[in-house]
């Protein structure tokens, strides 16, 4: 009731209902959450999981690939997940790792395979470092939002999938990765920009902040030497969004998706006699460019469909660049091949 005006007020909602920050979507722990925990689990092969029960309480697990669904059989409803890396190292390092001063959360693993902790300061460094003298290994993990770098976080939403819990988690990189994964689909166009080109060939491109990739199949229709050819670093390109795997947090998008396919055009210039260069020659045969531009289509002309034209090395074999004249005999779309035989010889000189 607004006592400025004392009559009932209608509400739309209670009050105390918890507001969500737009500008952070919180992650759930559900099926996504388990997947890519299953895959940092067994890329890192030792992993923990801090489970916070109640403010400033918590559970540390070591995780293995085959105990993370016993483990999350145990978590409390709604509590707050934080995944990070192989902490404990040995007791003596832990204890050089300790600082001058300030409040720091101190691991240890004992002997059972059992992980404690607890929250000290400088007033109480010493005593721990005597608690912990016998155990397996152990941890200082500052305890200030900035120094605190885990992997990725997450809540427990209730039984029914519905995220009902309060908890704020500070997002992660693999966090605000997730939340921009999930406004992507297959089919999907998107622009970004090229970062660069791995020495392996794959291109990596910037889609809002995401780092995405297209591989070598995928950047053209038609036939290149290298990348660089079709795209080149700082280039904004446009292209369809393939696949979205949320565990691995990999985006590969196709570029050629967007370009015209040449090869049902092809199909309907089987039977007609074309002119165009030889782009290869190979033991089995020679190549022929049968499109009228530069990264035309190639043609195979294997050796019995070679008529009386030498491919082997003498003063009149064919060479790269040579002009023939070829009969287009069949285009397999599937494999993306056109097979030709030659109508004549090359030209001299």
């Amino acid at each position: 009731m607004n006592l400025a005006y004392p009559y009932p007020e209608r509400l739309d909602a209670s009050p105390y209902d918890f507001v969500l920050d737009q500008q952070h979507v919180q992650r759930p722990a559900d099926a996504d959450f388990w997947a890519r925990l299953r895959w940092v689990v067994s890329s890192h092969r030792a992993t923990f999981l801090e489970e916070t029960y109640v403010r400033n309480a918590s559970r540390w697990h070591r995780l293995t690939y085959e105990n993370i669904e016993t483990v999350r059989g145990q978590l409390a409803p709604r509590a707050q997940l934080a995944v990070w890396p192989d902490l404990l190292t040995e007791v003596d390092g832990a204890v050089a790792a300790l600082p001058d001063e300030g409040t720091v959360e101190i691991l240890w693993e004992d002997a059972n395979g059992r992980i404690a902790g607890t929250i000290a300061d400088e007033t109480r460094f010493e005593a721990v470092t005597r608690r912990i003298t016998d155990a397996r290994a152990a941890a200082v993990i500052p305890i200030t939002g900035d120094e605190r770098l885990p992997l990725l976080t997450a809540v427990l939403p209730d039984s029914d999938g519905i995220l009902r819990a309060h908890w704020r988690t500070e997002p992660t990189p693999s966090d605000r990765d997730w939340a921009f994964l999930k406004t992507l689909r297959r089919g999907q166009l998107v622009t970004g920009t090229v970062k660069w080109i791995a020495d392996f060939g794959v291109t990596f491109v910037d889609i809002g902040g995401f780092t995405a990739m297209i591989n070598i199949p995928e950047l053209s229709w038609r036939p290149f030497d290298h990348p660089t050819e079709i795209v080149s670093v700082g280039q904004e390109v446009t292209a369809e969004v393939l696949d979205v795997d949320m565990s691995r947090e990999r985006v590969p998008l196709s570029l050629r998706a967007v370009q015209e396919d040449p090869w049902p055009q092809l199909t309907q210039r089987i039977g007609q006699v074309v002119t165009g260069p030889v782009t290869k020659v190979v033991p089995f045969g020679l190549f022929v460019r049968i499109e009228d531009r530069e990264d035309g289509i190639a043609a195979l002309v294997h050796i019995e469909g070679l008529a009386d034209t030498p491919v082997e090395r003498s003063e009149h074999a064919v060479r790269v660049g040579d002009i023939l004249t070829v009969k287009i005999l069949d285009v397999d779309v599937t494999r993306r091949t056109a097979l030709a035989c030659t109508q004549s010889r090359p030209a001299d000189g």
